[in-house]
């Protein structure tokens, strides 16, 4: 069975209840190993993030379901970073162009603490990702963006995988 969706609300209500830091790290973890698998083909050298330390990969398509917002798909093959990578798909899959363009990801990490627990590397990794990420949409949204997959009519990018 297949979860719902993964939502910033989700993330944040995760988050409310864990009070550890090393358990929020933990729930981190735990939303990355939940992400859906990025296909291979999308793990291109167009779509892996530049600026970050580890490898991270992110892609942005139009929604087959609903043309005007786009969804997206990532990877990481650092536990941690994947984790991040799910919130980043959290906050910015499902959402129009001119949403994700306007949406101001420091206040959506300031708001969960995670600035203040993460290193400046990861930190400016952060910033990398969510950059690549308005990049990607921009070109998904114009059609000028290199094929990498088609979204899965059956399960939205960035759904849960199966426990």
């Amino acid at each position: 069975m297949l979860h719902p969706t993964l939502t910033i609300e989700r993330v944040t209500e995760g988050f409310a209840l864990i009070q550890d830091w090393d358990q929020r790290y933990q729930f981190i973890i735990d939303l990355g190993a939940k992400l859906s698998p990025m296909d291979e083909d999308a793990q291109s050298e167009h779509n892996r993030v530049q600026g970050c330390m580890s490898k991270v990969w992110i892609s942005a398509q139009r929604d087959p379901r609903d043309a005007a917002r786009i969804v997206l798909q990532g990877e990481s093959e650092t536990s941690t970073v994947k984790g991040i990578v799910a919130i980043l798909v959290a906050v910015y899959s499902g959402k129009t162009p001119a949403e994700i363009q306007a949406l101001d990801a420091d206040a959506v990490f300031d708001g969960l603490g995670l600035f203040d627990h993460l290193s400046p590397t990861r930190h400016v990794g952060v910033y990398a990702m969510v950059e690549h990420i308005k990049q990607r949409s921009a070109e998904a949204a114009t059609g000028d963006c290199v094929p990498s997959v088609a979204a899965s009519a059956s399960l939205p990018t960035g759904a849960l995988a199966a426990e």
